[in-house]
């Protein structure tokens, strides 16, 4: 089994990539955590078996959210503090996807534009969902970015995963979807095209995108961009608890090039796996040479601070517990159901490690467990204090 990965193909060739490209800084500093991760510069744990004389050294990891190693963890520990959470309704899964004649523009101001695409998807379905013909109250929705294609390409578009129904503050009453597709595709499209089109000219008049520089240009684009249908994804509505909580993994702390996709690297090219959608879904193997390779990873590096991640509505962290209490009270949910979600971690704080963490079975003698018998400083801490 190969042992390429993220970790290794940087290490061995971003140092080249650097010598014909400039890195921006949060690039640089994705790039350094990931080199880090799981290594005796960020110190760790020495463990011992209860049983054996095996020993292992456990080191910590980088938690930089671009890193493969570190996703896995943060994507079970997200969904474990949500899984209360779930309101007993069926969910829906809608994709907003942005065209690809805005990529260049998301080259030069991609906080802009990825700010501008949470706000409009979600004033969409807002608008939607307050309308009396429809639901007639407050949606709630869990929206995540994802900002490439399974070839590493830029294919900017939000996952949206939200309860099947609308809450009514004034009458305290949950208003169920009637369409087993939440809201109209087509109706959801032209919408979300005509708030998006309107925010880039208001942001153009605001001074936000002052890279822009081509007048004509940006009102071609613009006019254009009208004239074509605008891709919206809706799945059919999700009913099992569990279904919806492997979504919320799935969609949550996925990140651009995960190592088990990775095949190998030889001195010229990194091959990985990729899904083909245009073509039924096919799996295929793609070649590509180091530095397009981490081009490629690298656009999809974000902004520092920008939170990837965000919850609208009856979902919003400030009153999600009041409005999920009302609506399991007003559905008759029995109150052993009826659990204390609220989070005591911050979106940025390390995740705890569970206690089964501290005594893992033995990998040598199978009975024995391992058990911490020494912390390991970080190596440049430990060095300096020689």
């Amino acid at each position: 089994m190969s042992n390429v990965s993220m970790q290794s193909i940087l290490a061995t060739h971003l140092d080249h990539y650097r010598q014909h490209h400039t890195l921006t800084p949060q690039q640089a500093r994705a790039c350094h955590r990931i080199g880090l991760c799981r290594s005796a510069a960020l110190g760790g744990e020495q463990v011992r078996c209860s049983q054996c004389d095996f020993e292992q050294y456990r080191y910590h990891s980088c938690r930089n959210r671009h890193c493969p190693q570190c996703q896995r963890n943060a994507s079970e520990t997200w969904s474990r503090q949500r899984t209360a959470q779930l309101l007993p309704v069926p969910y829906f899964h809608l994709v907003f996807t942005l065209p690809h004649q805005l990529n260049p523009w998301v080259d030069l101001h991609p906080e802009v534009i990825y700010r501008l695409l949470f706000q409009c998807v979600w004033s969409t379905l807002k608008t939607f969902a307050n309308d009396p013909k429809r639901l007639d109250g407050d949606l709630g929705m869990i929206a995540v970015l994802h900002t490439w294609g399974q070839n590493l390409s830029r294919h900017i578009h939000l996952h949206c995963l939200i309860p099947g129904g609308a809450w009514n503050e004034e009458t305290q009453q949950w208003h169920p979807a009637k369409s087993s597709y939440l809201f109209p595709v087509r109706a959801l499209s032209r919408k979300f095209r005509g708030a998006m089109v309107n925010a880039l000219r208001k942001s153009r008049q605001a001074q936000a995108l002052h890279r822009l520089t081509d007048d004509k240009h940006f009102n071609d684009t613009l006019k254009q961009l009208m004239q074509t249908d605008w891709v919206v994804y809706t799945q059919a509505n999700i009913q099992r608890p569990e279904t919806i909580i492997n979504y919320l993994a799935r969609y949550t702390h996925k990140i651009a090039m995960d190592n088990h996709r990775l095949i190998d690297s030889d001195d010229q090219h990194v091959r990985f796996r990729y899904k083909d959608y245009r073509d039924h879904d096919k799996h295929k193997i793609m070649q590509l040479e180091h530095g397009e390779f981490i081009r490629r990873f690298l656009q999809h590096i974000l902004p520092d601070g920008f939170m990837r991640i965000r919850h609208y509505g009856i979902l919003a962290n400030r009153c999600r517990q009041q409005r999920t209490d009302s609506i399991k009270h007003a559905l008759a949910v029995t109150a052993e159901l009826d659990v204390d979600t609220r989070d005591q971690d911050s979106p940025h704080s390390p995740a705890p490690i569970p206690p089964a963490a501290t005594v893992c079975r033995c990998p040598r003698c199978k009975n024995g467990r391992l058990v911490i018998i020494a912390t390991l400083l970080p190596q440049r801490r430990r060095e300096g204090t020689d």
